[in-house]
């Protein structure tokens, strides 16, 4: 009897020593295939996680012979990939879209008008919002007129923006609140007059006269509409955003939130460009938390392609005599990037047509000489002329959609013709010069699910398959540059890659886990593929 107590004393006590040996951390996960991202692309079987850190990765049976938790997970022998970012995209613009009309997937401009009327009677309010149509969905491929919105709301202003963000459609009481007339100038922009009378439709800059009387949203409406996006962003996989173009006020709401744990996501915050923007943060410098990251401006060049505000060097193919326009003198935007360059942030720049390229890559080139490592991006990058991809050998960053690629591929050869349009949304010949490319979606313009990036970048097709081998495939991203273009690269991009973008020792655990392989499923399966789960520093979110 006294030996089999003996015997029984001993094994507790070993195995409390083998307890006692193993190092406690917070999480442990075993039994997947992890993609690291690292820089060999290495795959795993686990990692251990503690205070939101990895702090060791391998093989499940490492990971267990040294490690323990209260907290594991058997993966099941699922796909784990580094937390996605989403490089260009307006996360509290989307945020805000979720409280407002929403006319994406609109087919007519009726439509239109239906949803905007059942938003009214259902909300009843003050001034009615609403964005997402864009004309090239609708059999009729003009812009709409006002007069309808006229007849059904003649004393409620009304304000639609077009899905890229660069047009706008305002009724007579929106017009008249904001001042716009027949002889408002229209600076780096279009006021649209047919016969001597405004249509309604405003082309960038001037669409700022009506932003400027909007009601100014509450705190708990702006709070609601960050923690929404957030929802969102998660559901996809999505761990870091890349915020395109912010008020300081929206930057210290994110940040207070952020502080009190209301919101979680991690934000690489791009400031606006304005002359009061960039006059104080320069002077600030830098402003970097656990989950935000304010080191950057945002820098309008021109409007978008759809809307024709694109500026390119020779006229548009589908408008006799029409360039587009830049949004700023040359001359201010060089000042404007001689002050960025002086001190530690980057200057990240909206850039579409090819006239904006040449401009802003040369500026850059200029202010940047003996200034090595900036890391400035050039925003969009869709329209190029091949002399200047060797740009991007300076150290310039192309930050692009892929999903823009598949969107505008149905009209943009109308735009450009058969020329222009080869040395457009090139992002394997943007990669081949730069290196690396950052890839995000640009939503609410696009959509925010990054499966739908993933399957534009590789298969250049839209979601029914179109067109049958790929729009310019020659362009095609690879998987492998696709999976470093939505984690590893962009994190580079915004000086973040020694603590996110891969699954490796001392980064925070950022991951999702998928039940398919997005790396070797069938293509066409990809858009349709979501993960199961979201964790960000170790925790889960979904």
């Amino acid at each position: 009897m006294q030996l089999k107590q003996l015997i029984l004393f001993l094994f507790v006590f070993s195995t409390t020593i083998q307890a006692q040996k193993k190092r406690l951390v917070d999480l442990i996960v075993t039994n997947a295939k992890v993609y690291t991202v690292n820089k060999n692309f290495d795959s795993a079987e686990a990692f251990a996680v503690k205070d939101g850190k990895i702090v060791a990765i391998g093989t499940s049976a490492e990971i267990n012979k040294k490690y323990s938790s209260k907290n594991n997970i058997n993966a099941t022998e699922k796909y784990i990939y580094p937390g996605f970012y989403d490089a260009h995209a307006h996360f509290y613009s989307f945020g805000m879209n979720l409280q407002r009309v929403n006319l994406r997937g609109t087919q007519s401009f009726q439509e239109v008008i239906d949803k905007v009327i059942s938003f009214q009677k259902e909300k009843n309010v003050n001034f009615i919002q609403g964005s997402g149509w864009d004309q090239n969905d609708w059999k009729v491929k003009e812009f709409p007129t006002k007069e309808q919105l006229d007849k059904y709301f003649p004393n409620t202003p009304v304000a639609l923006t077009r899905i890229d963000g660069h047009a706008m459609l305002a009724n007579n009481k929106a017009l008249e609140l904001a001042g716009i007339t027949v002889n408002t100038k229209a600076d780096g922009g279009q006021i649209e007059i047919k016969e001597g009378k405004l249509t309604g439709i405003l082309v960038d800059n001037p669409m700022e006269l009506v932003y400027n009387i909007i009601p100014k949203q509450n705190r708990t409406t702006q709070i609601m509409a960050l923690k929404d996006a957030q929802k969102e962003m998660f559901n996809y996989g999505l761990t870091t955003i890349n915020e395109a173009g912010l008020e300081k006020e929206i930057i210290d709401l994110i940040d207070s939130l952020q502080q009190k744990k209301v919101l979680d996501i991690n934000i690489y915050a791009m400031v606006a460009a304005s002359k009061t923007n960039v006059d104080y943060y320069t002077k600030r410098g830098i402003y970097k938390t656990d989950k935000l990251n304010v080191r950057s401006f945002k820098f309008m060049g021109d409007g978008a392609l759809g809307s024709r505000g694109a500026c390119l060097h020779n006229e548009y193919s589908d408008k006799h005599n029409h360039f587009g326009a830049l949004l700023s003198p040359i001359s201010e935007i060089k000042q404007i990037a001689k002050q960025i360059a002086n001190s530690d942030y980057q200057m990240n720049s909206h850039a579409i047509g090819d006239s904006t390229n040449t401009v802003l890559l040369n500026v850059y080139k200029e202010v940047l000489t003996g200034k090595p490592n900036r890391r400035w991006k050039i925003e969009h990058a869709q329209v190029m002329r091949k002399e200047d991809f060797d740009y991007f050998k300076l150290g310039i960053i192309p930050s692009v959609q892929p999903t823009h690629a598949t969107s505008d591929m149905y009209w943009a050869e109308e735009r450009l013709g058969k020329d222009r349009v080869r040395n457009s949304y090139a992002y394997k010949k943007m990669l081949d010069k730069a290196g690396l490319v950052a890839l995000g979606t640009d939503f609410p313009i696009e959509e925010v699910n990054p499966m739908y990036t993933f399957y534009a970048a590789v298969a250049r097709k839209d979601l029914k398959n179109f067109p049958e081998g790929g729009f310019q495939m020659e362009n095609a991203l690879s998987r492998e540059e696709t999976l470093k273009g939505m984690t590893i690269w962009a994190a580079y991009s915004n000086f973040e890659e020694n603590e996110k973008g891969s699954l490796e020792v001392g980064k925070w655990a950022d991951f999702t886990i998928f039940e398919s392989d997005i790396m070797t499923i069938n293509l066409e399966g990809v858009p349709y593929t979501k993960p199961a789960n979201t964790y960000l520093k170790g925790k889960q979110v979904k």
